[in-house]
């Protein structure tokens, strides 16, 4: 009697959180953020790393003023970009080729595994040294970065299909290209968007160390000389930039994922 209580209190509390809307949550952790946030400018040990948002916002109009924070912003979106797009085009045919092939797999995937972890600070002298400074030496790191991470999580996608699909298909008379259009890559794009997410979220990660490769601008490349100077509000609001970026690029990958992947069960 105690126990159908208990269940039957509990379905209700839960009953009554899921009529609070998403948006309520959203500023309840906002709030949430913005409290500790203070705190942490007003406590003396952490107020020089987190100074609040006044002193944030008079920082950074000095970056608005002089144009920096707008040049920063366009470079370091057209070395993500560039990079990711780079990224995912040869990712996801290498990904197919090793899942679909084993001589490819046996040949490929010890270099992926290999060099998927070894962190891109380590390399970056080399890509340097080899492309030279500027853009390209930035879009090659992402580039490397993001083709490991997509391509190992599609390739994982293409090896957990039912391989019961493919066998009816080819009893059917399908051949490895109609496998390939009708079965696998429906099959395989919940996994393909995943990449996606990974790989937006590790360019964006790689950013910093992919601006240390001698460049002008870019959001990473002004963390740094931030960091040298002790500007720290300026250099707090660069952070949040990158975050917000990344924020909005997840919010339209869940929208194209709910377009394209509407009809897989997920847990609420």
């Amino acid at each position: 009697m105690c126990l159908y209580k208990n269940n039957n209190g509990n379905s209700k509390k839960k009953a009554g959180l899921d009529r609070i809307p998403g948006w309520a949550w959203v500023l309840l952790s906002l709030a949430a953020a913005i409290i500790l946030w203070y705190i942490l400018s007003i406590n003396p040990r952490t107020s020089r790393s987190f100074p609040f948002i006044p002193e944030m916002i008079e920082s950074t109009k000095k970056m608005i003023d002089n144009g920096a924070l707008f040049e920063d912003f366009q470079s370091s979106m057209i070395s993500v970009g560039a990079g990711f797009a780079l990224g995912f085009v040869t990712a996801v045919p290498v990904a197919f080729l090793m899942a679909w092939y084993i001589p490819v797999r046996g040949i490929i995937e010890p270099w992926i595994q290999f060099i998927r972890n070894i962190p891109p600070l380590a390399y970056v002298p080399l890509v340097v040294i080899t492309a030279g400074v500027g853009r390209k030496p930035q879009i090659i790191v992402i580039w490397i970065a993001t083709f490991l991470i997509m391509a190992v999580t599609i390739y994982q996608g293409v090896r957990n299909i039912d391989n019961t699909l493919v066998k009816a298909a080819r009893v059917l008379g399908a051949k490895d290209k109609d496998i390939f259009v009708k079965v696998i890559f429906p099959a395989t794009t919940p996994f393909i968007l995943t990449a996606v997410r990974l790989g937006v979220s590790v360019a964006l990660t790689t950013l910093i160390a992919a601006e240390s490769t001698g460049a002008y601008a870019g959001l990473g490349m002004r963390i740094r000389s931030l960091s040298n100077s002790y500007d720290t509000a300026a250099m707090l609001f660069y952070i949040i930039i990158i975050g917000i970026i990344g924020l909005i690029m997840e919010k339209a990958i869940k929208f194209m994922e709910k377009r394209l992947t509407g009809w897989q069960e997920k847990r609420e």
